[in-house]
């Protein structure tokens, strides 16, 4: 059985152990160690650590029963061994954990909200509370007084309790094992089975900032960062509001303001871009029907442009739809792939999928599309060659 340092002290960064077994499968070392002060990745949540055993970096660990396995790519020749963990990493999920714990124990005696998932990422934290829906102003009512508590700096504990004794202590909820059950204490504030590392006092997390609340499942997500997590995420915010408002020349309070008022203006011209937009097409789409033909009372705008981008030839066609009796045969050159757009009127009773149809058969072209409008492309030689052919399907079918 691996002695487990890490619960007695999450605070010990290096240590001297000796390997009681050793395995080597897919190009990898699994090693067992009579202790460890490296917590196993996932356990009751919570990552595993990051470090070395005698200079060579662990790329896993995980529980086998009562012992924990380090994964290492290189061989270790030595029964004796130095443990080292990074300690920047340890410091910032024991940060995040117990800021959990604190801020689940916040909603449930605030708002009866009980913890029913947690996941820490590598930038942000976050729990799942059976709460159906919450207002900024609770959000912020809860936020302050999980920092007071930080401030206050409660002493965190752990200690190990039988099942027989558990109702002697509030705990928020159940455990998960039947014996020697693991309970971490916010001095009285707060009583959970865990077998995570934390700190020994709430001053250590420094601050917890809740960034934002969603909906989920009908329950809420509550996303937030602890301690050094909580100053760089302050730390980009301010720089970003800082450049904002050296932008538009506001003071950095000012800043919403500001962009609420200039996103207004964006709004309103382009609603006016876009009436001028639908003035020039319809504009355009006219200048095409002088140019049409009428066969058998039917209308043909046939052209080919050179400069004209398609969404805006999409657009046209668009204005000549809704005009009587007209097909549409439009093409662009010049360009690396040459691109099409048949299209028809609503009053005009003609498969142009199936005119598609007929033509890829003669001829190979890519694309597709509806029973009214049909586009795609072509190399640069054929695009004469396309349109005629779709004139030609078109005038025998009517």
């Amino acid at each position: 059985m691996t002695e487990k340092i890490y619960l007695e002290n999450p605070y010990l960064r290096q240590i001297s152990g000796r390997i009681v077994e050793k395995k080597y499968m897919n190009n990898k070392y699994y090693i067992k160690i009579n202790k460890t002060i490296f917590y196993p990745n996932l356990a009751g949540g919570q990552p595993g650590d990051k470090g070395t055993i005698n200079g060579v970096q662990v790329l896993d660990t995980y529980e086998d029963g009562n012992d924990i396995v380090h994964v290492v790519k290189e061989n270790i020749h030595s029964d004796k061994v130095e443990l080292s963990i990074d300690w920047d990493n340890r410091l910032d999920y024991m940060q995040q954990h117990s800021g959990q714990h604190l801020l689940s124990s916040v909603f449930y005696k605030l708002y009866s909200g009980e913890t029913i998932g947690f996941y820490i990422g590598k930038e942000y934290v976050y729990i799942d509370v059976d709460i159906p829906e919450i207002s900024e102003d609770e959000i912020e009512k809860i936020e302050q007084f999980a920092n007071k508590i930080i401030y206050s700096n409660f002493l965190i504990k752990t200690y190990i309790i039988e099942k027989d004794k558990l109702d002697q202590i509030p705990v928020r909820k159940e455990p998960s094992v039947n014996s020697n059950i693991r309970i971490v204490e916010i001095d009285g504030i707060d009583f959970s089975p865990c077998c995570g590392t934390h700190l020994r006092r709430t001053g250590e997390l420094g601050i917890i900032k809740i960034r934002k609340v969603e909906k989920y499942k009908g329950n809420i997500r509550v996303e937030f960062v602890c301690g050094n997590r909580a100053l760089k995420d302050y730390t980009w915010k301010n720089k970003y509001i800082r450049e904002i408002s050296n932008l538009l020349s506001s003071k950095d309070k000012d800043v919403l303001n500001k962009v609420e008022k200039l996103y207004t203006q964006k709004e309103e011209l382009e609603k006016k871009n876009r009436n001028l937009k639908e003035e020039l097409y319809k504009y355009k789409g006219e200048e095409l029907l002088k140019e049409s033909k009428p066969i058998n009372g039917v209308g043909y705008v046939f052209k080919k442009f050179s400069n004209i981008e398609f969404k805006e030839l999409n657009h046209i066609v668009s204005y000549l739809n809704s005009v009587e009796n007209i097909i549409a045969i439009l093409g662009i050159g010049g360009i690396e792939t040459n691109r099409f757009i048949i299209s028809r009127s609503n009053d005009l009773n003609i498969n142009m999928k199936s005119i598609f149809k007929s033509v890829s058969k003669k001829l190979d072209i890519k694309g597709g599309g509806s029973p009214q409008t049909v586009q795609g492309g072509c190399s640069k030689d054929e695009l004469d060659l396309i349109l005629q052919s779709f004139f030609d399907e078109i005038t025998n079918s009517l």
